[in-house]
């Protein structure tokens, strides 16, 4: 076996554990949707913020709102856990092809990790933790695990781009 080989293989490997994490994710999130629906209620509504936080005018506090958002990231899961691993059988398929049909076989893998840089970079970490101040929160606070599943994802993205 050559070093392309193991090279596709960890590409292989590495985007079904990042579908494989969403679908997951998902599920537990469907399954189990009140316990995941209180994190979602307590950030957009900013009740467990620092008291004297000046920010709380951000604070959204209509349930329906909180559905809607709950719903928004359970559907961007769930998709890309579709994609993810859509495109780890795509590139399996491809594994021993010629370069530009196993570049071609990375789409939907890519139309993944892209998803989950909106969901977890941007809506975790940026709209979550910054606009409505997750940061300050002791108890409903997902940065850690945003770090930890965006980390991952970067990591499959680099991998994507490099393997050849």
């Amino acid at each position: 076996m050559n070093h392309t080989f193991h090279a596709r293989l960890g590409a292989v490997l590495s985007t079904g554990g990042c579908g494989l994490l969403c679908l997951i994710i998902a599920f537990g999130n469907t399954t189990d949707y009140g316990t995941n629906f209180e994190f979602v209620k307590h950030v957009l509504s900013m009740d467990t913020i620092f008291p004297n936080s000046a920010v709380t005018y951000r604070a959204l506090t209509q349930p329906a709102i909180h559905h809607i958002a709950y719903i928004i990231i359970i559907l961007l899961e769930a998709s890309m856990a579709f994609f993810l691993l859509k495109g780890t059988f795509d590139i399996l398929k491809a594994i021993h092809a010629e370069s530009i049909p196993f570049q071609a076989s990375k789409k939907n893998a890519y139309i993944g990790i892209c998803l989950g840089i909106i969901l977890w970079f941007i809506g975790f970490i940026v709209v979550g933790g910054e606009w409505f101040s997750m940061w300050q929160s002791q108890t409903w606070n997902g940065l850690g695990s945003a770090d930890r599943i965006i980390t991952f994802f970067m990591l499959t993205y680099a991998v994507l781009l490099l393997t050849k």
